[in-house]
């Protein structure tokens, strides 16, 4: 590991201008993941500012939603009431995710930056990869692929965005809070994440020197019917081959599908709105040749690299049968 500096941030300002004063600076929360890759060699800062004692961990109802500060402890989330009552979806992400000593200190402005999991990427002795150096390759296309993309990838990068719980806020139209140089901004979650283009490199539209500060969660009086699927190599601490968070609002009785929130996760370079599948199932009874037809429409484009050929029936079979579970539940 590169030998690096240290200090504790007093204030949200404090963090932000010691940041923005050098490129080679950068927070550090739980470090559940960069100190991973500090030690792989990947990340190399010379300078880490602690925002742990900035006041950003409270969880509290906002604007009729919720508010989680960016400082909440991926545990403290999920097992809290609101979360658990009123989004179940987003508890239940958290806890595939992980181990529970990671949860125990990931923080979930941590968690939305997360940095793929490319065995490419994370391996230093491999020259080809865009995301280390930018024009030097991408390994994987013709490589092992197995955990890789097959939507909106592109000739630069097929890496996949690893969190669960970013998949769950991406159906839940979840808003991210940032405080940088030129201030304080709001970024709906679609905007906040980047395909990989021809700057694999950039994974979010953060600007230097900002920071998560908060995580915001609009009022969904549906929210309760909520399920999201993680289908993965093992039960435990594994990443998603494939997985789907839903959110619908049903006519009750009827069992018309009012609205679809769909997102998968483990198959794009960012947490993937399924609008296809969404916009099929609006005004549709949630039965199997439907469902079918709705990821049909969501996977007409996907495309795999020969080792994760499967990944696009798992993903067309993971939709049918996450929203079918969650059609099934009741809102009581």
């Amino acid at each position: 590991m590169r030998p690096f500096t240290y200090t504790r941030a007093a204030s949200i300002d404090d963090a932000v201008k010691a940041v923005s004063a050098n490129s080679g600076t950068r927070f550090v929360g739980g470090g559940t993941n960069l100190l991973d890759l500090m030690k792989m060699g990947v990340e190399r800062p010379a300078h880490l500012v602690d925002i742990n004692r900035l006041p950003l961990t409270e969880i509290i109802e906002h604007q009729g939603g919720i508010r989680m500060g960016a400082l909440a402890r991926n545990t403290d989330a999920a097992n809290h009431q609101l979360i658990r009552t009123r989004y179940p979806v987003l508890s239940q992400a958290i806890l595939a995710g992980a181990s529970q000593q990671l949860r125990n200190m990931a923080t979930m402005g941590g968690n939305l930056l997360q940095r793929t999991r490319c065995y490419y990427f994370y391996d230093p002795s491999y020259e080809e990869c865009n995301k280390r150096t930018p024009g030097s390759g991408c390994a994987a296309i013709k490589g092992v692929n197995r955990i890789h993309a097959i939507l909106g990838a592109s000739q630069t990068c097929i890496a996949t965005h690893p969190s669960d719980m970013c998949v769950a806020l991406t159906a839940l139209d979840a808003r991210i809070q940032v405080t940088g140089p030129k201030g304080s901004r709001t970024i709906p979650i679609p905007e906040f994440y980047r395909l990989p283009g021809d700057t694999p490199q950039h994974e979010t539209n953060l600007q230097p020197g900002e920071l998560i500060t908060a995580i915001d969660v609009p009022p969904l009086a549906y929210g309760k019917r909520s399920f999201y699927l993680k289908i993965r190599d093992r039960q435990s601490y594994a990443f998603a081959l494939v997985s789907v968070a839903v959110v619908l609002d049903m006519e009750e009785g009827g069992g018309t599908i009012r609205r679809a929130h769909i997102a998968l996760g483990g198959v794009a370079h960012k947490p993937w709105r399924a609008e296809k599948a969404e916009q099929f199932l609006a005004g549709k009874k949630p039965e199997a040749n439907v469902m079918r037809a709705a990821a049909e429409a969501e996977l007409k484009e996907a495309k795999g690299y020969g080792g994760n050929d499967f990944k696009i029936e798992l993903a067309r079979r993971s939709i049918v049968r996450a929203v079918g579970t969650a059609a099934a539940m009741s809102q009581a």
